[in-house]
């Protein structure tokens, strides 16, 4: 792709990721009507869910992108599935600080071990491994072994998601992906809401693009550096073999 092409498009999505923001900010603070029972902390909510859903979101891609290098060993399915792990672990520890400062207001108690948040740490801990298996093991077997992981543990998304559903729990039933087609939501809450899930959709592959492209400058590098001592070795051979040989003589 022309660079001049690649800037566009990532000032394209740097205002878009600006934008939305803006919009969702605006509906998420002013618009939004306050609830009648928690009060101006359930404003978390525009953080909270939005977080969680990028996470399931970026989780999903590293399903995508392992099952994709196992059956092609292509670079950009790692770097994609490597890319989505790093974001999805970091979505996933805003979804539990965001959660924390809520349930510290409306509940009493910043943490719980519930159904909801012991899976999420479990989730959380599962793409933790993920990486640590591409770092302990290293290479193609690190790479294969972290797919591996990758394609299995994507069970857990479902898990999560439903753990209110299936579990008692203090977290209240999914508001938006919901089984139910009537969610329990003020209009003007839901718009909020709708916007603040597209900002963070879009900020998500907005940082997923950056991601990638550095590792695929380092990836790009250390190959170029790899030649580059290749090159160097092969030089200082044919220097050694041109150099007079010595007789010894004992």
């Amino acid at each position: 792709m022309p660079r001049s092409e690649a800037r566009r498009r990532d000032r394209f999505w740097l205002a878009a990721v600006l934008g939305s923001a803006a919009v969702a900010v605006v509906l998420s603070t002013l618009v939004a009507p306050t609830d009648a029972v928690q009060g101006p902390i359930q404003r978390l909510m525009y953080l909270h869910a939005p977080a969680a859903w990028s996470a399931y979101l970026c989780f999903a891609l590293v399903l995508l992108g392992s099952v994709w290098y196992l059956k092609t060993r292509n670079a950009r399915a790692d770097r994609l599935a490597r890319a989505a792990a790093e974001a999805g672990i970091d979505f996933t520890a805003i979804t539990l600080l965001t959660g924390s400062i809520w349930g510290a207001g409306t509940w009493g108690t910043a943490w719980v071990w519930d159904a909801r948040v012991t899976t999420t740490v479990a989730m959380g801990l599962i793409y933790l491994g993920y990486l640590a298996l591409r770092g302990a093991l290293g290479g193609e077997r690190g790479r294969r072994a972290a797919a591996m992981l990758g394609t299995g543990g994507f069970a857990i998304v479902p898990i999560v998601h439903f753990s209110v559903l299936w579990w008692r729990t203090l977290h209240q039933p999914p508001t938006v992906l919901a089984p139910s087609l009537t969610p329990p939501l003020h209009e003007l809450m839901g718009l909020a809401l709708g916007v603040s899930f597209l900002a963070f959709t879009v900020f998500t592959v907005w940082l997923l693009r950056w991601r990638i492209a550095v590792l695929r400058r380092n990836s790009d590098g250390a190959t170029s550096a790899g030649v580059a001592g290749l090159g160097s070795d092969l030089a200082d051979s044919e220097t050694n073999d041109a150099l007079p040989r010595r007789t010894e003589v004992v």
